[in-house]
């Protein structure tokens, strides 16, 4: 699963799953755009700050990256936020910023990158969902609205760009270990409980790593994957076919 040659941008790129894309896809071969609110220092080989809720960052970004890189043959969305809150307690405020992040960014990056992407006749996108795309998430209404926005929208995508040979993906991780996790455990009365009860959750008896999914994201957007697209692959260590 090489990538050389390719240009490859990732957002949420200073920590978690973005990170670790932007350093396995740099292992296999392409140059990196790494973009997070403020520009990750050390990854990549083009760091840019960049809010994926505001047109014109999302428009200056490109355009950057365009003219030190050339137009990017992979784009991942790893970038997320979260509101912690119930449903009844949302703020209507905070849980449009995320869905305009989660899913507003992606629909933004979609219509900076794919017309390249068409005319090249080649390339793919990978957005990174969540399995509360699809099970209830108590305490994550917004967050679990906005993955289950973010798959219709790829599969729309998909079907839009197929005939011009764009792919379009995504994975569906389950609880991994990064730091919006962890800011989700420290808010309980009892952190490690909560960790520990979360683990039990998937069969395979851990937590998964951002490096697992960013392995899952390679394979999406390297060759080895030529005939798929729209699909959303679960990464979950087994908690989709069990309700633990």
């Amino acid at each position: 699963m090489r990538l050389d040659g390719a240009i490859a941008l990732v957002t949420g790129a200073a920590g978690g799953i973005g990170a670790a894309a932007c350093w396995r896809f740099a292992e296999a071969g392409a140059r990196v755009a790494a973009l997070d609110l403020a520009p990750p220092a050390g990854i990549g080989d083009l760091a840019l700050g960049c809010d994926l809720a505001g047109d014109a960052d999302v428009a200056a970004a490109a355009a950057t990256v365009r003219a030190e890189l050339g137009d990017p043959t992979i784009v991942v969305h790893a970038a997320a936020t979260t509101e912690f809150a119930a449903t009844l307690e949302s703020s209507p405020a905070a849980f449009l910023r995320v869905y305009d992040v989660n899913v507003g960014g992606a629909l933004r990056l979609a219509q900076a990158f794919a017309p390249a992407m068409q005319r090249r006749r080649a390339g793919c996108f990978a957005f990174v969902s969540s399995i509360n795309a699809r099970m209830g998430a108590p305490g994550l209404a917004a967050y679990a609205a906005s993955k289950g926005g973010l798959e219709t929208f790829l599969k729309t995508l998909a079907l839009e760009l197929a005939a011009d040979g764009v792919r379009v993906n995504g994975v569906g991780p389950a609880s991994v270990d990064t730091p919006m996790l962890r800011a989700s455990f420290a808010r309980a009365a009892d952190p490690e409980a909560a960790r520990t009860a979360n683990v039990l959750r998937h069969p395979l008896g851990r937590l998964g790593t951002a490096e697992d999914v960013a392995e899952l994201l390679l394979f999406l957007c390297s060759d080895a994957a030529s005939w798929i697209t729209g699909s959303v692959l679960p990464i979950d260590g087994g908690a989709g076919i069990t309700r633990r």
